[in-house]
């Protein structure tokens, strides 16, 4: 099958690659769609270690199983569900558990995926592929609802106005926050705008420390330092920030203030799509460009390129 593998000399197109058998309990996904995001750059750079399929956010067609010939998106946690995690219902922390397309598990930039049945979710009629591709990271946005009790923050904050920074604002602003995401791209900043979201340049924002709740969605080995330097004494810091290589500030001021911190990671995939169902969450506006499974390598580079927010890769027909 047709794939992108992360190697140990970097990520390649292959056309011939062999199609992993499935593991007990999962299922064949062709795959229609996937999308790029923050995590596969930097597994690139070397976080993780990983090396294999690449690709966590996608949609596909499940070719056996209860789902068999339906559209799914799954969930990326291949977890053992029969430890002590798994029973306490902390499948997403199963220390045996592995992850699609992140950790020794092939991924979705591929023609086929094979997923736990546990982990799909079918797709609702209404909801599109472009539009079924972003609940990977939608789920990851309602975790943060599921942490804390949003109505307890008056004002919020979300930093970086990338993919997920959008899909965080969206979230908690629909909570009843008053939300400002903080960017470095205009472009980026004005698809915020028109959702209706305050939005301010990070070059042109005094660092005042006055917000109740900062999102960190930077992306960035800096974006903690500026949610400490925007939040007030007894604030919360909401990370959903992963890099590779070593980072972080001096922890002086969460002592000092009496900060949170709280490590923000997969959410619930049932909440994403039903915002999806309903018009909730808007993502199409985020798609910036798309291109053909074998043209993966100019893929990753738009990924990366400014102001482009999420590419596609267009992997079989729907």
């Amino acid at each position: 099958m047709q794939a992108c593998v992360l190697t140990a000399n970097g990520p390649q197109f292959e056309a011939d690659y062999p199609t992993p058998p499935c593991g007990e309990g999962e299922v064949p996904v062709r795959v229609i769609t996937a999308g790029i995001c923050e995590t596969d750059l930097q597994l690139i750079q070397g976080y993780m270690g990983f090396q294999g399929v690449l690709g966590h956010e996608f949609v596909g067609v499940a070719e056996d199983g209860p789902f068999e010939g339906q559209r799914v998106v799954g969930e990326i946690n291949c977890s053992c569900r029969d430890c002590e995690w798994c029973n306490a219902d902390l499948a997403n922390h199963c220390p045996h558990r592995s992850v699609l397309g992140i950790l020794d598990h092939d991924g979705a930039f591929a023609q086929t995926v094979n997923v736990p049945q546990e982990n799909l979710h079918l797709v609702p009629d209404n909801v599109s592929d472009d539009e079924a591709v972003f609940t990977e990271p939608l789920a990851a946005a309602f975790q943060i609802p599921t942490q804390l009790d949003l109505d307890s923050f008056d004002s919020a904050v979300v930093l970086g106005d990338g993919r997920l920074g959008n899909l965080c604002a969206q979230v908690i602003s629909q909570a009843g926050c008053d939300v400002t995401v903080i960017g470095k791209h205009e472009e980026k900043l004005s698809i915020i705008d028109e959702l209706g979201i305050a939005t301010a340049l990070l070059s042109d924002v005094v660092l005042e420390r006055t917000a109740d709740l900062v999102v960190d969605c930077t992306g960035s080995p800096t974006g903690l330092t500026t949610a400490c330097q925007l939040l007030r004494p007894r604030g919360t810091i909401v990370l959903k920030t992963t890099i590779a290589g070593d980072s972080g500030p001096s922890l002086a001021p969460v002592v000092i203030d009496e900060m949170t911190l709280i490590g923000s990671r997969c959410g619930p995939f049932d909440t994403a799509l039903q915002a999806l169902e309903s018009n909730a969450i808007h993502v199409t506006p985020l798609i910036s460009t798309r291109f053909r499974l074998r043209e993966v390598e100019k893929a990753l580079t738009a990924a990366r390129t400014s102001p482009n927010l999420k590419v596609l890769l267009d992997i079989s027909s729907g």
